[in-house]
């Protein structure tokens, strides 16, 4: 085979445990390499452009030789809605740093997407921030700045190791919540860095204040058509998975 028509092993970094089984039937476990169909791998890192790093950095160092995110993002531009999926043109970091996912890998992608009959937003910038937007008021102050459709936490560091690494970089995100959505502080550090429930958190957060529970059905409700919306996306984007340069 010629250097120019070769199988890429992608390595996909997914924050959530929810993410990961988008993507595999098999058990993941945290910060550990986890091979996948086609020569593809993935690395489920925790939250955090620092998680994120690291686990671009493991995938590197185990061959992929090719990089992205997989998962969830939170709406900046008004109108986006929970379930659209996205696949920004641009990924910026919260110094300004812009990177570019690899065109015809990209536009491979979204071909395939459209057979998902979802909803994708196919322009745009996404923003990494280093801590998460749960108020409005913090999703507005993000888009007035950084004029991005969307934000995550990862996206950014794992373009960066791309970047040094020279390797082809792409993001997918499935939006979760919308920018009038609020998710209060004591219920997101009620799950750890993959997203999964501290349940004596929970409870201490319930009892002090019993009013967190009313935003249960909307938060589950949200994150169950986002993850619908990333398996559609890992079904349709299979091939993204052998993609050859």
């Amino acid at each position: 085979m010629s250097e120019t028509t070769r199988h890429c092993s992608v390595g996909i970094v997914v924050a959530l445990a929810l993410e990961a089984k988008a993507l595999t039937t098999n058990t993941v476990y945290p910060e550990r390499f986890t091979p996948l169909a086609n020569g593809a791998s993935l690395w489920l890192s925790g939250m955090g452009p620092t998680a994120a790093r690291i686990a671009a950095q493991g995938l590197a160092d185990k061959g992929a030789t090719a990089l992205a995110t997989f998962g969830v993002a939170g709406a900046l531009q008004a109108g986006l809605r929970c379930g659209t999926l996205f696949c920004p043109a641009r990924v910026l970091d919260d110094n300004g740093h812009g990177y570019t996912p690899e065109p015809a890998w990209r536009t491979s992608l979204l071909q395939r997407l459209e057979a998902t009959g979802l909803s994708v937003l196919d322009a745009g910038d996404l923003i990494s921030m280093p801590i998460p937007l749960l108020t409005t008021a913090a999703k507005i102050a993000a888009h007035d700045r950084y004029a991005a459709a969307a934000v995550d936490m990862e996206s950014a560091a794992v373009a960066a190791v791309a970047k040094d690494r020279n390797l082809p970089f792409l993001a997918l995100r499935a939006i979760v919540d919308e920018v009038d959505d609020t998710v209060p502080a004591e219920l997101h550090e009620s799950v750890d860095a993959w997203g999964r429930p501290r349940p004596l958190k929970l409870i201490i957060a319930f009892s002090r204040h019993p009013s967190l529970l009313t935003y249960l059905p909307t938060l589950h409700s949200r994150m169950q058509r986002a993850t619908r919306a990333l398996h559609a996306a890992g079904n349709a984007a299979g091939p993204m998975l052998s993609w050859r340069p």
